[in-house]
């Protein structure tokens, strides 16, 4: 359940909700961007590494956020156990998938038969590759997969679409590395390399936001490059 308390705003055409969800080290600080037109999906964001500065309010993680509120679907980000207002201690990754598991299950408690887009940055990658071994995902999105950080040997291709996108300059992750890893898989997942873009797509957000929309609603991303330059 959400906390009784939850705080709510506007931008634009999109209600943003504050609110805590029921994890099982304790509660989970959420954010939620609602959009006024509805898709038939939810989406849930994973962040990277708590341990080093990781959380919910990193730049790229608002930047998925908010491409997927922008093709209607209602895009959740939280925070892991021990990070901001959410309770508990890093576990390591294990208890980081559980946490997204919960949230997960409150975002198809309240949208209910909604197929599922879920995405990762980094670490948060590596928390929606394992979680994605778990449940069945519309839509896997993997920015900068934290390969050779955590163990993906095991990991599995989904049976949604997965998009990868890799900046060919990263400086955290090898992106030689993450390449070879995603050309193993069988199906491979669909890459994109932005060559120049570091770990944190610095100055390339907005690629990085066109190349999800493009993933899951090409339809949209054209609508919405439309809409802008006009």
């Amino acid at each position: 359940m959400s906390s009784p308390e939850a705080a709510r705003y506007t931008r634009g055409d999109v209600v943003v909700e504050k609110l805590s969800v029921a994890g099982p080290a304790g509660p989970l600080e959420t954010v939620v961007e609602i959009p006024a037109s509805a898709a038939q999906a939810i989406g849930v964001i994973c962040h990277p590494h708590p341990l080093y500065g990781g959380t919910m309010d990193n730049k790229v993680v608002v930047t998925l956020a908010r491409a997927l509120s922008s093709i209607g679907i209602p895009a959740l980000r939280f925070n892991f156990r021990g990070v901001g207002a959410s309770a508990g201690q890093y576990d390591e990754g294990r208890g980081e998938i559980d946490d997204a598991a919960a949230v997960v299950a409150w975002a198809q408690q309240r949208w209910p038969g909604r197929k599922l887009v879920l995405c990762g940055f980094s670490f948060g990658a590596y928390v929606a590759l394992r979680l994605a071994q778990r449940l069945p995902v519309a839509h896997l999105v993997s920015i900068a997969p934290a390969v050779g950080r955590f163990d993906f040997s095991d990991i599995r291709a989904p049976e949604g679409s997965w998009l990868l996108v890799q900046g060919d300059a990263d400086d955290v992750v090898d992106p030689a590395a993450v390449l070879r890893w995603a050309e193993s898989l069988k199906p491979a997942p669909r890459v994109v390399v932005m060559a120049g873009a570091g770990h944190f797509f610095h100055g390339r957000l907005t690629e990085l936001r066109d190349a999800v929309i493009e993933e899951i609603d090409p339809e949209r991303l054209s609508q919405f490059n439309r809409s802008e330059s006009s």
